[in-house]
């Protein structure tokens, strides 16, 4: 029951934050890129999940519930692939195929970029 709690409020953070994250961006940005929110808070949340078990992997102090906290329930409900298959789909529907191609691209690319330099920061930091 306890792993449960530690998920629940990691999760009611991330939640907030991924919220505050995109509302922000729809305000800077607006409607130029419609999943630009989703595009930030997928990439940040891959960034900081590659740094977080870069760190986790070279320091066994950190307890296995830290990881729960943070990689499942914080990160889970940070990123958000449903609202990234849903803005892509829509963009698609209304034939902006070239917007939901860069959409993909940017997400898939980006994020793979963004869990590589957090581990690699994570590792040179923990060294």
């Amino acid at each position: 029951m306890h792993n449960v709690l530690v998920v629940a409020t990691g999760g009611a953070v991330g939640a907030v934050a991924r919220y505050g994250l995109s509302a922000w961006a729809a305000k800077r940005w607006g409607a130029s890129f419609p999943a630009v929110g989703t595009l930030l808070v997928n990439v940040l949340g891959c960034f900081v999940l590659g740094a977080l078990l870069a760190v986790v992997a070279q320091r066994p102090e950190f307890s296995p519930r830290v990881r729960l906290a943070i990689g499942t329930g914080l990160l889970g409900s940070f990123t958000t692939f449903s609202t990234f298959g849903f803005e892509t789909f829509e963009l698609a529907r209304e034939g902006l195929w070239s917007t939901a191609l860069w959409n993909v691209g940017l997400n898939l690319i980006l994020g793979l970029g963004a869990v590589y330099v957090g581990q690699a920061l994570a590792r040179h930091w923990v060294s």
